[in-house]
């Protein structure tokens, strides 16, 4: 750890210019959902929309798309084949690709649910040229076999949560927790791409440097808060902020607004759309 830089100074968004459009804030893609777990989608949709991005789609299994569909007008979605469970298939990975090859940042987990067609669409994702953000069920399908993440010469950013992490890493818990940032900085380094291990002082690493963040609080431990914070990321990564930052300030403001939310509202009421509502307060306060 002593080689590592920590960083403290947060980066900021470069300023609109007046004659700009919505191609010039990235093309986010949103692959997410499933039967019982649409609002992850919405979630993780509505925030890469509050974060900035200038065009938002949603790859959504075909059976749950009208549900995901109703919950903005802002974006747009496309339904894929699934399963009977409302899971991706394994079709749904081919048509995934020409996707990927329109729009600049991918989003790839929330509530995918796990499922061989899962798998295939999480492969077919890190095989792609798009920044990509991987998070939940896609994090689940590795699960120690990591080796694929190293192949990757686009921008990577994981955003696990300790239990994820250690499936990752094939660790226990208890041994992630009690040495969070060494874990995370070496994961970080021989695998090439950023990591942001969620958790009490989130910590993001690329392996040279590391960021604790110190905003957010307890009302934040509840369901569709991660969601929230891949769509913000992979927002921030669209508006041409690199990995390491567009990670950084994502945990910041995300934090930021449940701290706005806990000021209004406190902590035991605190839900993860409150922090999609509070967004545009903590860019505000930046």
């Amino acid at each position: 750890m002593d080689q590592i830089e920590i960083v403290t100074k947060l980066p900021v968004l470069p300023p609109r210019q007046t004659d700009s459009n919505k191609g010039d804030y990235g093309r986010v893609l949103v692959v997410a959902g499933s039967r019982g777990l649409t609002g992850a989608a919405i979630l993780c949709g509505m925030a890469a929309l509050r974060g900035g991005a200038g065009l938002v789609r949603l790859a959504v299994p075909s059976s749950e798309q009208p549900i995901i569909a109703c919950g903005n007008p802002c974006y747009m979605t496309f339904p894929l084949p699934c399963d009977d469970q409302g899971r991706f298939d394994t079709r749904a990975a081919k048509e995934l690709t020409q996707l990927f090859q329109t729009n600049d940042v991918a989003a790839v987990g929330p509530g995918l649910g796990q499922s061989e067609g899962t798998a295939a669409c999480v492969r077919e994702a890190l095989k792609s040229q798009s920044a990509l953000v991987l998070d939940a069920d896609g994090l689940n399908v590795l699960r120690g076999e990591t080796a694929p993440l190293r192949q990757r010469t686009s921008p990577l950013i994981l955003t696990p949560h300790p239990g994820e992490f250690a499936r990752l890493i094939r660790k226990e818990i208890a041994a992630v927790q009690s040495q969070r940032e060494e874990l995370a900085a070496a994961f970080a380094s021989s695998h090439g791409l950023v990591l942001v291990l969620k958790g009490h002082v989130t910590l993001v690493t690329d392996g040279k440097r590391l960021y604790r963040n110190t905003t957010g609080n307890p009302g934040m431990a509840t369901g569709g808060s991660g969601d929230v914070l891949t769509g913000l990321i992979a927002a921030l990564l669209g508006q041409g902020l690199d990995a390491f930052a567009a990670a950084q300030l994502g945990v910041y403001l995300h934090g930021l607004a449940g701290d706005l939310v806990r000021e209004a509202l406190g902590e035991v009421s605190l839900i993860a759309a409150d922090l999609i509502d509070y967004l545009p307060r903590a860019f505000s306060s930046s």
